[in-house]
């Protein structure tokens, strides 16, 4: 069983729903990265979505690309991002990592060494958001190979059909993006959320979770209360961007994701 499908059980155990943070690997630098994973966990994640640096993040919104050209403008390689994973690992061997970036810098380094590095590394699932479903059957036996977890976005357009497919390609969660946009826009419909992921939950037993638009405690309760997990990106990584812009140090803006997190993490344990 994978640490991913073993750690939502458990939480299904308990009655309790997964809080998934995502931050940028090496933003605002390299060295913050796993200070901030670990302040992270403390805080009440269950599963942490790290992303890797690229040029081209059509799919994020202003937030993480200012992030990935604060990343890539101290170098931070695909490479890096995986030694932040081991470094992690030397003192959390329970909370599931989840890559999430898109195709190149996986094509450049080559499926077969990356799915070996990121195994060592200690990753459990890798989202690329430009791999689709139907291009996925080169890559998804190697991942299952070496122990990694495909997850794939839903978007609220996606039709019954794709999410099927979607749902038989997808291990470890399926991800449903709340809003038609990049990340970190529109207003969240919770009303629609609720009926797309009762649909997408008909169609199989993955956990589902939800990103794009959660801002803070209460839209976190809210998406809670309908979602197997709640995925948090834009209001973190813009807390980064500001304490950087302030000059405040890796433990002062570890404490301030932490203050975000921890009051999410009460809202939806009350939802």
């Amino acid at each position: 069983m994978s640490r991913i499908k073993s750690y939502f059980e458990t939480l299904k155990a308990s009655g309790k729903k997964a809080l998934i943070p995502y931050i940028t690997a090496g933003d605002p630098t390299l060295d913050a990265t796993v200070p901030l994973m670990h302040s992270l966990v403390e805080a009440g994640a269950d599963v942490i979505e790290l992303g890797v640096p690229f040029s081209d993040p059509m799919a994020d919104g202003p937030a993480i690309q200012l992030a990935c050209e604060r990343a890539l403008a101290h170098n931070t390689s695909l490479k890096d991002v995986l030694n932040c994973v081991r470094q992690f690992r030397e003192t959390n061997a329970e909370t599931p990592i989840v890559l999430m970036g898109y195709l190149n810098p996986v094509e450049i380094m080559g499926y077969d060494t990356f799915a070996q590095e990121a195994e060592a590394a200690g990753v459990d699932g890798v989202l690329l958001v430009d791999l689709p479903p139907e291009e996925a059957d080169s890559v998804k036996p190697l991942f299952e190979k070496h122990q990694l977890d495909s997850i794939f976005l839903l978007a609220p357009t996606t039709s019954d059909a794709r999410t099927k497919l979607i749902c038989e390609h997808g291990s470890g969660y399926v991800y449903y993006v709340s809003v038609k946009g990049v990340t970190g826009s529109s207003a969240l419909d919770t009303e629609e959320v609720a009926r797309k992921v009762a649909a997408i939950q008909a169609q199989t037993d993955l956990p589902v979770g939800v990103g794009f638009g959660i801002k803070d405690g209460e839209t976190a309760a809210q998406v809670a209360e309908v979602a197997d997990g709640v995925i948090v990106g834009s209001v973190l990584v813009n807390a980064i961007a500001d304490s950087a812009s302030q000059g405040l140090s890796v433990e002062d803006t570890c404490q301030r994701l932490s203050a975000i997190l921890r009051d999410m993490r009460q809202a939806m344990d009350k939802a």
